[in-house]
């Protein structure tokens, strides 16, 4: 097989699958992995596919920091039915935090108790959406604002977590790479989020199935970290098999 019928044949599986990891197509291919990562590389240089770690994809895994405005106007549907899933989750006097994201806001948009129950949050807009809710103490968390996200990061938000425990973490992400692990775009915010993981006795993120195969700047945590995803009908039958075979339990949002 020549080096042409070798990248036609990449771009051939790659089609079909969405993705291809080195060691397959080695096996496949009978060529090392080295080879295969030069084809990558010389694949990727053309525009043809994006190198992961440890193969590639068709779409672009890479996310970027947008406007908290604009992500919202982004699987809308899919985030009210994930929301609706969640505050399943919320028991009767409990305390819980959540992070900060669209499907966050979503989901303090679900939230109406008829007992008791404690917020911390990062996130201006979240306090804002429960303030009228005589039933919620609400503990806005401090520091440096992210316009961006409408949320605080940096010391001051993590050092107050040092004094707290809770039942519960929502978590908001932009990214889900079965391999990498839950990551954000932004540094600070990573910190901020794995200071939270700390402190919740159970960690729960909410991701509409688009942040799938998807990586950020800044890792968040292992998949091994978090007990439970709670996504929409789009992601697909794989992930979520391996996602359960690693211990994680998934919701599917309807």
């Amino acid at each position: 097989m020549t080096i042409s019928e070798r990248h036609e044949e990449i771009l051939r599986k790659l089609k079909d699958s969405g993705k291809v990891s080195v060691q397959n197509l080695s096996d496949e291919l009978s060529v090392s992995e080295v080879t295969i990562r030069k084809d990558l590389q010389m694949l990727e240089d053309k525009n043809l596919l994006f190198r992961t770690h440890g193969g590639a994809t068709q779409s672009n895994p890479y996310t970027s920091d947008r406007h908290v405005e604009e992500k919202a106007k982004i699987q809308a549907k899919e985030k009210a039915a994930i929301a609706r899933e969640a505050v399943k989750l919320i028991g009767d006097n409990d305390s819980i935090i959540l992070a900060s994201g669209t499907t966050i806001l979503a989901l303090a948009r679900e939230i109406n108790p008829n007992s008791r129950l404690n917020v911390i949050t990062s996130a201006l807009n979240v306090s804002l959406e429960l303030a009228d809710h005589e039933n919620v103490e609400i503990t806005q968390l401090g520091g440096q604002l992210r316009s961006s996200s409408n949320s605080v990061v940096g010391k001051y938000s993590e050092q107050f977590l040092d004094n707290i425990t809770c039942g519960i973490l929502f978590l908001g992400v932009d990214g889900i790479d079965l391999d990498f692990g839950i990551t954000t775009t932004n540094l600070l915010e990573a910190s901020l989020n794995q200071r939270c993981i700390d402190v919740a006795q159970y960690t729960v993120v909410v991701a509409d199935s688009t942040k799938f195969g998807k990586r950020g700047f800044s890792r968040i945590c292992t998949l091994d970290k978090i007990q439970h995803i709670i996504t929409d009908e789009g992601v697909s039958h794989e992930s979520i098999r391996k996602l359960e075979e690693a211990g994680v339990r998934v919701t599917i949002g309807r």
